[in-house]
């Protein structure tokens, strides 16, 4: 079984910020693949279910995001898994919105939600896929930027995206880490080079 983890806040006014973008490629799985992420494990909704023919745990953690790694090893206990079978998402500010990418390890950045997770399991050798959130101009507060609603276009931009996040984790359980890389974390452009997780 995989454990699959979508970062964010679950209070409602959290619920279109790019903060939450791991949430919504969760619902995106669990929708596409009949599943109901309610049931409460681990200070998580969680879903149990089938993803690309593999049997998974879809899961929201509801500690918010600064302790979300809390929520991540109480999962793995739950379910006696190791952090091989493990695949984070989480919003990235350092990549344009609409631009995902794919790593077997690597470091939290300035993400606090990844940090937690790290520190929680002890290990930065596990499975993420980032969600780019990032504008096209400089920010003058990164923290404002990620909590705050979405407007129209960046909702029509993180759509588009979150779709393609759900076939790049279905192409994850269905060939492997190494090739959805391949396919998923070709460099846009107008991308910069700092982009890519050091």
């Amino acid at each position: 079984m995989r454990l699959i983890v979508g970062l964010g806040n679950p209070d409602p006014e959290y619920q279109w910020t790019p903060h939450n973008l791991g949430f919504m490629v969760v619902d995106e799985l669990a929708n596409r693949n009949g599943i109901r992420v309610e049931r409460p494990a681990g200070k998580a909704l969680v879903g149990r279910g089938k993803v690309a023919g593999e049997e998974v745990a879809l899961a929201k953690p509801q500690t918010y995001m600064n302790l979300s790694g809390i929520s991540v090893r109480e999962l793995l206990a739950k379910y006696d898994l190791d952090v091989a079978a493990l695949l984070v998402m989480w919003d990235e500010v350092q990549l344009p919105l609409g631009t995902i990418r794919i790593h077997p390890d690597g470091s939290a950045g300035s993400h606090n939600g990844a940090q937690s997770v790290i520190s929680a399991v002890g290990t930065q050798k596990f499975a993420r896929l980032r969600l780019g959130c990032g504008p096209d101009h400089p920010l003058a507060s990164r923290k404002e930027h990620v909590l705050r609603p979405m407007r129209k276009t960046e909702l029509e931009a993180a759509a588009e995206m979150v779709g393609e996040a759900g076939d790049a984790v279905e192409m994850i359980l269905m060939q492997g880490l190494h090739a959805a890389m391949t396919k998923y974390n070709r460099r846009r452009p107008d991308e910069p080079d700092q982009a890519e997780q050091k």
